[in-house]
């Protein structure tokens, strides 16, 4: 499928010259910075999702680690003390 967006011609000149730089087309430049976008944006609506979930299931269940808890856990992990995951409490 062929997509067309239309771009000034400033952009233009400094899409070539990075591709120029690189030794890529313009095409592939532009390709990878909106394949970046993209992932970039749906990894942050995945976090987003995932908050707001955990957040819901706080407020139904009141289960929790404090902020501490979590900090001194995943500060072991990959150590040779690394601790065992805390159990959330209400």
């Amino acid at each position: 499928m062929a997509t067309s967006i239309k771009i000034d011609d400033e952009l233009k000149g400094r899409i070539q010259q990075l591709a120029d730089q690189r030794q890529r087309s313009s095409h592939w430049i532009m390709r990878e910075a909106i394949i970046q976008y993209v992932e970039r944006e749906e990894a942050r609506e995945s976090f987003k999702q995932e908050a707001l979930a955990s957040w819901s299931a706080y407020q139904e269940t009141g289960r929790h680690l404090t902020g501490e808890e979590a900090r001194t856990w995943l500060d072991s992990w990959g150590t040779d003390g690394q601790g065992e995951l805390p159990k959330c409490h209400d």
